[in-house]
């Protein structure tokens, strides 16, 4: 049975799981969880958050898998989902630092947090990978979307469009920007 699961297209695990099969829901993941991890990587810049905000998106994707459209590919639904997800993530986090400066400052509303990265990160900063995740970061949400849907995760450009309801030239667009504050960030940091 373990073999059937492993060669059936997602549509038929997705039947499957509606139907109760637990080897579906897990072949699904087995097969998915490192693209949505990638997507939550993206949106988080930490590893340990990325594996949470990974794991609240198969919870959310399976809990929400009789309104999934199995005329569209099951990857690009769960990447709206990990996408959903990271954003939650940010909010989650601006508003953890807000209330931190707030309850840290005698005042309430003292000086913001000093945002030069400590010496340890520095440190790591120094890989190139870590020097690209740091940029990825700081792109505003339209625009980091796009690059890691479309340049990481390789999504065309129309099933991006398609999934946040935009014209193509505006993915292509934003692609582009995307592209061109990357380089200015990655020059500028040497």
């Amino acid at each position: 049975m373990r073999e059937d699961m492993d060669q059936a297209d997602d549509a038929t695990l997705v039947r499957a799981a509606l139907a109760g099969e637990e080897q579906a829901y897990r072949a699904l993941m087995v097969r998915h969880r490192e693209a949505v991890y990638c997507i939550a990587r993206a949106q988080t810049g930490q590893a340990e958050a990325a594996r949470d905000v990974t794991q609240d998106a198969f919870i959310a994707a399976f809990a929400a898998l009789r309104r999934y459209d199995p005329a569209r590919p099951l990857r690009w639904w769960l990447a709206r989902i990990a996408l959903n997800k990271g954003r939650d993530w940010r909010r989650r986090q601006a508003v953890r630092r807000f209330l931190l400066r707030w309850r840290d400052d005698g005042e309430g509303m003292g000086d913001a947090a000093d945002p030069a990265p400590s010496p340890e990160s520095t440190a790591m900063a120094r890989a190139e990978l870590a020097r690209t995740v740091r940029a990825i970061e700081a792109l505003p949400g339209s625009l980091r979307e796009a690059i890691v849907l479309h340049g990481v995760e390789g999504m065309p450009q129309r099933d991006i469009a398609d999934l946040f309801q935009v014209s193509e030239k505006t993915i292509e667009t934003r692609v582009y920007r995307a592209r061109k504050k990357l380089a200015k960030m990655l020059d500028s940091k040497d």
